[in-house]
């Protein structure tokens, strides 16, 4: 008996608290329901709790690289500055939720199969980076508002599994649109930023012609890399407020700002600008570094998950990332990518002259990878509904919608919100708010209230989907549906899609964008 008690106080001591071991463990299960070979089993779990080391290595040096520039912007401005990284934040609180954010992701996604076999919503988010992006978020704020550990699993998983099912439907109409077909859609937490683009473009640009006949420069394919767009923008970030710290409170107070963390004393201006240089390399390196540990988790965890959905929700409809709509208005993405970033610094002007005086709202910094990957999607969205005006307007749109969401977000994320970075895309910043500040309501009025928030949802969505959706709405109706017919992922049989065979120069998805996992059938 006395050995029993032993290892079962081992099992959950030493091996289920630890979220490395507990993501290893469900990956195996995962592939053993799916009858995988003994070795396959064993190199998946090892593999992906590697994985999750990697990202908790990763936050140590995202941590590191980003402690100097909170002081700069903190003494050049007064207000506290963040750079909105997904990868960053979810690194950063692995450390202390890591065990509740895993309970939480595998029994939302088990939540979302129900949902999704015995309701009309029958999307399979298989977005596997987002699935962990918003488990964390809702650890975060439920436990930032006092929740208990049941109740931040529990009612988190609930919340989790509504989103991956609702968020779908409700953008769907205009990622048909888009598509031409239902055979996928979209499964990114980008979806409030892409409704608003395909709604901008629909009021702006009923007669604007599409983006996909214009020619863009070749020299701007650079951004595709994920990698060199994080470090680039960084840089630029990092050297900008050197200098602005440097003109405000002089050589020797700006000096000192790497001597922390083990870093040295500046010795005069061209060191100075050089350690800004090599911080906001470190931080590229860093956020590869999480990804790939991401990357490295979701390679095995996400094929288990698709082959269990594959065979519980017959007639699934496949919820991707948001790179899959690229290839289907491919200018529009670069477009968007621009738009998006200017609207993002439109936004911190706004947050610098009035809402950081007014409200103490943190400044929020556009960071490229957000804004090109949501960016670039609304830019295909508001280019479906209204061409070129839909597609500048809508992205712009989008890009002040995720500077200032992020700013609210900080309000409820506790002691998080010091860490000099959090989520940066529109769902995440809606609502994680919302449902964060319902948390504060205490652990029983709390989850009540979090639960009606997710009916809400869940019955709006399911409403959307019977009234809007399957009754073939087209957001864009009266504009002429034009995208190449050659990259875009092929249609089911029968299904009408018209397409433009002209063809022009396309800007491809990053290289960094994790790549989707083709639809199964069930």
């Amino acid at each position: 008996m006395t050995v029993l008690l032993s290892i079962a106080t081992f099992l959950v001591d030493e091996v289920l608290s630890r979220p490395a071991c507990l993501i290893g463990l469900i990956t195996a299960a995962g592939l053993i329901a799916l009858r995988k070979p003994v070795g396959q089993i064993a190199g998946g779990a090892l593999k992906a709790t590697l994985g999750f080391l990697l990202i908790g290595a990763g936050a140590g040096l995202v941590v590191g690289a980003l402690g100097p520039l909170g002081g700069m912007i903190q003494g050049a401005t007064g207000a506290h500055g963040v750079i909105p990284a997904n990868e960053a934040i979810v690194g950063i609180a692995q450390e202390r939720f890591g065990a509740r954010v895993a309970w939480l992701m595998i029994l939302g996604f088990a939540v979302a199969l129900l949902l999704a076999r015995f309701t009309p919503l029958r999307y399979v988010f298989l977005t596997g980076h987002h699935i962990l992006f918003m488990a964390t978020l809702l650890t975060m704020v439920l436990s930032a508002a006092g929740q208990p550990t049941p109740v931040v699993v529990a009612v988190g998983a609930v919340l989790l599994g509504i989103l991956l099912v609702a968020l779908p439907a409700f953008v769907h109409p205009w990622t048909r649109r888009v598509t031409g077909n239902d055979s996928l859609a979209i499964g990114h937490f980008g979806t409030a930023g892409y409704l608003l683009a395909g709604a901008t473009g629909r009021l702006v640009g009923r007669r604007s012609r599409s983006t996909e006949e214009m020619k863009l420069p070749e020299s701007l394919r650079f951004l595709r890399d994920s990698m060199v767009a994080t470090a680039l923008s960084m840089v630029l970030i990092y050297v900008v407020m050197a200098l602005v710290y440097l003109a405000k409170a002089g050589q020797g107070a700006a000096f000192q700002a790497f001597a922390v963390a083990g870093g040295s004393t500046a010795g005069n201006l061209g060191n100075y600008l050089m350690q800004s240089v090599m911080q906001g390399l470190q931080f590229g390196i860093a956020v590869a570094v999480i990804l790939f540990g991401v990357r490295t988790i979701l390679g095995e965890l996400v094929p288990a998950f698709q082959g269990i959905a594959g065979k519980w929700v017959p007639g699934a409809v496949p919820a991707l990332d948001a790179p899959i709509v690229f290839p289907y208005a491919q200018n529009a993405v670069l477009i968007g990518f621009l738009a998006s970033f200017t609207g993002g610094l439109a936004g911190l002007a706004l947050l610098t002259w009035l809402l950081h005086p007014a409200l103490g709202l943190a400044l929020v910094l556009p960071g490229l990878v957000p804004h090109f990957f949501t960016g670039g999607a609304a830019g295909v969205y508001g280019n479906a509904t209204g061409g070129r005006r839909g597609a500048i307007a809508g992205a712009f749109l989008n890009g002040v919608l995720i500077t200032f969401l992020p700013a609210l977000l900080l309000k409820v994320l506790g002691a998080f919100a010091k860490a000099n970075t959090t989520f940066g895309d529109a769902d995440f910043g809606w609502f994680g708010t919302l449902i964060g500040y319902a948390a504060k309501a205490g652990p029983t009025g709390g989850a009540i209230t979090m639960l009606v928030i997710g009916g809400a949802v869940l019955g709006g969505a399911i409403f959307f989907q019977k009234r809007v959706v399957d009754s073939g709405w087209d957001p864009g109706a009266g504009r002429p549906v034009t995208r190449s017919g050659t990259a875009a992922p092929a249609a089911p049989e029968g299904a009408d899609v018209r397409m433009s065979l002209r063809r022009h120069p396309r800007i491809a998805p990053p290289v960094g964008a994790p790549a989707p996992p083709p639809p199964q059938g069930d």
